[in-house]
């Protein structure tokens, strides 16, 4: 059996198309998700290896994607952490945030076993999953997963308490960067103990800090990361959203391959990160909004890119969003595969 076309591109073979898959693609425009939530709760879903495991499946069965993402949070961590976590219609919600404690690092203990539930999970998806369909593991990367603990639920995802927070305290803010890094480790790790083959690190809110100081502050955490994931011969992609034209400071030592946000046009990202790291992204997830023609013309402008980069993964610049067409999810998926990306190989 050929190896899997996202795994073929992440090693800088050549393939005759880019591979595909989305960000946030088990549930939100799914109706099969959509059923399946009527049931449980979020939590219910993730802790539940079977649930778990399907839902993380259902993209590769109804949309046809080339990989399945493990169906999780990236606020599992300060759950593990020993922050009371719970996750309501609204979004996470945090018992007490950092940010209102005299002493954020005292209530803090990190426990490794809590995140146990997961690799029952990764094992089942192992179990169950259809041949040829690569794994993705993730975290959260330690600026977006800190700004969460500090905060509570991002007002608008701006999180100014975090944001003052981080200002006035740059040495508690470094302990906690530590302490969510080292057990980032532990779980990046672990799942790929359990069968990961991909690891993803998501900086989400990466945009909200100048660079200057996102660079001295939380960039050597993803360099740790990184490290520590590629020591077990796994590639590693990082999505730093937001930062603009600070991808060209993204160096091979973070990354294999970079996601690009939207934001960002593609061939001025491929002048400005690094040669040695592969792009991912960026298509606006709102472009599923527009009509199919609008849609398609917007695609077709990516061809010319993918005939000339074979080192580039079809993605979207953010995840799906709520309310999406279906169908137009679908279109995106099957246009990829069925397009002529005028490649030799």
């Amino acid at each position: 059996m050929p190896e899997p076309i996202l795994l073929q591109t992440l090693k800088g073979k050549p393939t005759s198309r880019p591979p595909v898959w989305f960000m946030r693609q088990a549930g939100r425009v799914l109706p099969s998700y959509l059923k399946i939530k009527e049931k449980y709760s979020f939590w219910q879903m993730m802790q539940n290896p079977k649930v778990a495991a399907e839902v993380t499946l259902l993209p590769v069965y109804d949309l046809g994607v080339d990989a399945a993402i493990l169906f999780s949070d990236i606020l599992v961590i300060p759950y593990a952490m020993g922050m009371g976590l719970d996750f309501t219609d609204a979004g996470p919600v945090f018992e007490k945030p950092l940010a209102q404690r005299k002493n954020p690092l005292e209530n803090l203990n990190p426990n490794p076993e809590k995140l146990f539930y997961i690799y029952d999970v990764v094992d089942e998806i192992i179990k169950t999953r259809p041949a040829n369909t690569p794994l993705i593991g993730f975290c959260g990367a330690p600026l977006t997963v800190l700004l969460f603990m500090l905060q509570g639920l991002g007002r608008k995802g701006d999180f100014p308490d975090a944001v003052k927070f981080i200002y006035q305290n740059p040495e508690t803010t470094q302990k906690l960067v530590d302490a969510i890094t080292t057990l980032s480790i532990i779980y990046a790790k672990e799942q790929i103990r359990h069968g990961v083959e991909v690891f993803q690190l998501f900086d989400t809110h990466a945009g909200l800090l100048p660079f200057d100081m996102y660079k001295k502050l939380f960039l050597p955490a993803t360099k740790k990361i990184a490290a520590a994931v590629r020591e077990e011969n796994i590639p590693f992609i990082f999505f730093p959203k937001g930062v603009g034209t600070g991808i060209a400071e993204i160096t091979p030592e973070h990354c294999d391959f970079l996601s690009i946000d939207w934001q960002t046009p593609l061939t001025t990202a491929r002048k400005l990160v690094h040669n040695d790291i592969g792009l991912q992204g960026n298509i606006d997830p709102r472009l599923l909004f527009a009509s199919r023609e609008e849609i398609e013309k917007t695609l077709n402008n990516y061809i010319e890119f993918g005939s000339q980069h074979q080192n580039w993964i079809f993605n979207l610049g953010h995840g799906f969003i709520p309310g999406l067409p279906f169908e137009n999810a679908l279109f995106l998926a099957d246009w990829v595969k069925n397009t002529d990306w005028k490649r030799n190989s």
